[in-house]
């Protein structure tokens, strides 16, 4: 899959397991995914899917976490929580929002089996064991979009490694090197804390 990965996703990933300011990022950043994916979907049926869609990506960045205490790279940790969203993307027929054609989803799942598996995670129960025990809001499915097969958003040929664009636009198989030195304070949502107070919130 291809991503993007800049200052701020490694801001995010330090922020996220850093005490109090990871609160803050975590919800800024499921308010971040739901709107970004919802603005592939037609006017008419964002609402319908936001409740849904907050509750999912919550459930994603204890995901996103676990694949960091498990040792993959952060490139491929989030590479693996947006697989979990195009499966429930497939699931509910929203073609519209897919980051990958459907075909690709079976080589995806493959290239982190035995991360889904340790979690019970699959097309069919993108959250497996991350799925909250009172579950997630539903919304409504659109089959017929899958039906026509067309993924407008999706980019293809990139299923077999993580494929990271960075700042400057230049693509890397992998992902890129982390920096030294980190300012959790430029991670989404760490605008809202107050650093000069708060010792545990800083890193470096």
């Amino acid at each position: 899959m291809k991503l993007r990965q800049n200052v701020r996703h490694w801001a995010a990933k330090r922020a996220l397991t850093t005490p109090v300011v990871g609160d803050y990022v975590n919800e800024r950043l499921v308010g971040m995914h739901t709107d970004i994916f919802l603005d592939k979907a037609d006017e008419e049926r964002r609402e319908g899917r936001r409740a849904h869609l907050d509750e999912f990506f919550d459930a994603t960045m204890d995901t996103y976490v676990a694949a960091l205490e498990a040792g993959y790279p952060e490139a491929e940790a989030r590479e693996i929580t947006h697989i979990q969203a195009n499966f429930d993307f497939f699931n509910h027929g929203w073609a519209e929002m897919m980051e990958i054609p459907s075909d690709e989803l079976e080589q995806h799942y493959r290239r982190y089996e035995r991360f889904f598996q340790r979690y019970r995670i699959t097309i069919d129960d993108p959250l497996g064991e991350f799925r909250p025990a009172d579950g997630v809001a539903d919304a409504p499915a659109t089959p017929e979009r899958m039906d026509a097969g067309e993924f407008e958003n999706a980019v293809a040929g990139f299923a077999d490694d993580a494929y990271v664009e960075d700042a400057d636009g230049e693509l890397h198989v992998g992902g890129t090197d982390e920096p030294d030195e980190v300012d959790v304070s430029v991670a989404p949502g760490a605008d809202e804390v107050d650093f000069d107070g708060d010792d545990e919130a800083k890193a470096d």
